[in-house]
């Protein structure tokens, strides 16, 4: 699970919990263009990793390692294993898990993040993309129900808010290694360095 190139430093303390996303729901004909954008956020904003949960989808793995080896950072991307398993698997490992849901404890009135960040553990964020089994909410899945407020939005939104919160925008600045693009912030036009 965890490893030092995991950590993050959030106000000058360093937190290592590993952050997973685990997608559930994908319906290839439909979801292809959404999944991917949720795994990009995913690994944009911290993540380590990416799991497609139940499917296997061949187009959006080679999308994502694609723009993995060309953008830097580590990130991995599994697919195919049923949910239960991989849920129950990483919490016997013990990690934790977080269900992004409207209908959870809403993460700008709750203490909710401070303390799913106060237990020190691994994160598996769960991401629904058609409507979740009711068991998604119980406590022998979920360790949290998460709200990114409590109206009906985008998963992706949903995802980016969470990471956003629970780095407090550190990712933002995130040093990705071994990127062979690096984007140049500057006011206006678009400069990269690109190593070949």
């Amino acid at each position: 699970m965890a490893d030092s190139s995991n950590s993050t430093k959030i106000n000058n303390k360093i937190y290592d919990q590993e952050i997973v996303v685990l997608r559930w729901g994908h319906r290839p004909q439909r979801d292809a263009r959404l999944t991917t954008h949720v795994a990009l956020t995913a690994r944009a904003l911290g993540a380590s990793g990416f799991l497609l949960s139940d499917i296997v989808d061949e187009k959006i793995k080679v999308t994502i390692e694609k723009v993995t080896r060309n953008w830097g950072g580590k990130f991995f991307f599994e697919m195919g294993t049923p949910w239960k398993k991989a849920v129950s698997s990483w919490k016997a490992k013990g990690g934790i898990v977080v269900h992004l849901t409207v209908y959870g404890e809403n993460i700008q009135t709750s203490d909710v993040l401070e303390r799913i960040r106060n237990l020190r553990k691994p994160i598996m964020v769960l991401v629904g993309s058609q409507k979740v089994p009711k068991e998604f909410y119980s406590k022998e899945i979920s360790d949290f129900n998460v709200a990114i407020g409590n109206q009906p939005h985008s998963e992706c939104a949903a995802l980016a808010v969470f990471l956003d919160r629970f780095f407090e925008g550190t990712e933002l600045a995130k040093d990705f290694t071994k990127a062979n693009i690096t984007v140049i912030p500057q006011k206006r036009g678009k400069k990269t360095i690109v190593k070949r």
